[in-house]
């Protein structure tokens, strides 16, 4: 798969975009990166990225199975960031607002919206939580 494009919408090819993050070779340098592989990792089903790539104060409380399962049952199509707030390189925290496209079950195009939040501890960017209102990009 490396060859490829990333599944990230970045036009990169995935060995030199979000494979190096999922594999640990390289940290996401922002938010928005993270988020990126994130979403690649869902792609791939690297669920042990997926977990390790929450804050540590979160771990605990999450379902290996239900990531893997609600990550697998998915056709992931496309990835748009539609905005980002801090989250650089230099910031300790960022949000990311993204769409993501998938098909369930070879059901028709559904969209999954998500305000995405980060924090940067000891130069390592974690996912922190997801908030989901309905009307959250309604103005974007």
């Amino acid at each position: 798969m490396s060859d490829i494009f990333c599944p990230c919408g970045s036009a990169n090819k995935f060995s030199i975009c979000c494979q190096p993050i999922i594999l640990g070779k390289e940290k996401a340098s922002t938010a928005e990166k993270l988020m990126r592989a994130r979403y690649s990792a869902y792609v791939t089903h690297a669920i042990d990225f997926l977990i390790n790539s929450w804050h540590p104060s979160k771990r605990d409380k999450l379902d290996i199975n239900e990531i893997t399962e609600w990550g697998k049952e998915k056709t992931w199509v496309n990835l748009s960031i539609l905005n980002t707030e801090m989250g650089k390189k230099n910031d300790l925290s960022g949000r990311v607002y993204f769409k993501a496209v998938f098909k369930e079950n070879n059901g028709p195009l559904d969209i999954h919206l998500e305000e995405s939040v980060f924090i940067k501890e000891k130069g390592n960017w974690y996912y922190l939580q997801g908030i989901f209102p309905n009307n959250l990009f309604a103005s974007k």
